[in-house]
């Protein structure tokens, strides 16, 4: 099944964080030049290009042009990989803008995403039962997993109709659990990814009321590096973009080569071919260099980042030292900052897939 567990237990992770960030490099401290390196990865249809890549050869050819070894871990539960990697366990890792906000950022862990590969096009969604209208939703029970990206695009979906997040209560309701829930009458409402997004549609007076399409380009997937190890191994970040882009130069191919790499993606994910181009068609791949370099320095992003990270500051997901949504600061293209210029832990930094965008890797 393809699946991305963006659960909930960030505040417990986040003390977890804190704790081990100051034996996790930082993006001042020295780091030592390396040649072996892991990178952590879990199931997501955004994700898969990373374990193919190594399944063919891909990996080894970018890692040997430049001397490195590059491992490709497989963690089974999103968040542990994430946390894995906040405890200086693995040198990048595969991670939502939200989670990485506030998981490593949030705990210190000065962070760099260097691959901006994909946002959410329909992954997620709203659905509301007997109801054509998101409205409908005021005064119901609302069960997702919450403090996720779900919880994000309930907000996000309410203020398009003008309610606030008060106007629901929501139900904690794990992700391995929410499609069984939702065959009860008495759940109503409900905020989930795919594929059990999917799966739920199907429920009888089901209705997939708001989507991440319509927020495009809000929740976004990336491969993020220790800034630190980056600085110290500019070569990683070289390897990892030509890693990423000849994969998938290779995926958008429209004749049996495509299809076989998309394929053998999708048995690595446990789906069937079928579920696999469904997943895609509501993944938006930046498959060319060029539009992630766009995306990245676009102003749209600082937008949506300020939008993210005051989401999570109202959620209390920065911790209980955190003052104000400035207290992480985020730095972007161009030299601009959002946040305390003198606390960044979370830097978008386009310059490998500018390198591929130009030829130079």
């Amino acid at each position: 099944m393809l699946n991305r567990f963006r659960s909930a237990g960030r505040i417990a992770l986040i003390a977890c964080a804190m704790a081990v960030a100051s034996c996790s490099s930082g993006g001042d401290d020295p780091a030592e030049p390396r040649t072996e390196f892991d990178i952590g990865w879990s199931i997501y249809a955004g994700w898969m290009p990373w374990p193919y890549a190594q399944q063919a050869g891909i990996v080894d050819k970018w890692a040997d042009k430049y001397g490195l070894d590059i491992e490709f871990v497989q963690v089974n539960d999103y968040v542990e990989s994430v946390n894995q990697y906040t405890a200086g366990k693995l040198d990048g890792v595969t991670v939502a803008n939200m989670d990485a906000l506030t998981i490593p950022a949030a705990g210190g862990k000065d962070t760099s995403a260097i691959i901006v590969g994909d946002y959410s096009n329909g992954n997620d969604g709203i659905l509301l039962k007997g109801a054509s209208d998101l409205s409908a939703i005021k005064g119901r029970q609302v069960y997702l997993v919450e403090l996720s990206v779900s919880h994000y695009l309930l907000a996000r979906g309410l203020e398009s109709v003008g309610m606030p997040l008060t106007d629901v209560s929501t139900v904690n309701t794990a992700d391995a659990d929410i499609a069984g829930a939702f065959n009860s009458p008495d759940i109503t409402a409900a905020v989930a990814w795919n594929p059990q997004l999917t799966t739920m549609k199907s429920a009888p007076g089901a209705n997939l009321e708001f989507s991440s399409a319509d927020i495009p380009g809000e929740i976004v997937d990336l491969l993020v590096v220790d800034t630190a190890t980056l600085k110290a191994n500019p070569d990683l970040g070289k390897a990892l973009a030509g890693i990423w882009y000849e994969t998938m130069a290779l995926i958008r191919q429209d004749n049996a080569e495509g299809k076989a790499a998309r394929d053998a993606m999708a048995k690595l994910a446990g789906a069937t071919p079928e579920e696999f181009e469904q997943q895609l068609a509501s993944t938006f791949l930046y498959t060319d260099p060029a539009d992630a370099v766009a995306a990245t320095q676009s102003p749209d992003l600082v937008t949506t980042m300020t939008r993210v990270r005051d989401f999570s500051f109202a959620q209390g997901l920065f911790g209980q030292g955190a003052r104000s949504a400035d207290a992480i600061g985020m730095a972007f293209p161009g030299g601009k900052t959002l946040g305390d210029a003198n606390n960044v832990t979370l830097r978008f930094d386009d310059t490998y897939m500018k390198m591929a965008a130009d030829g130079e890797l």
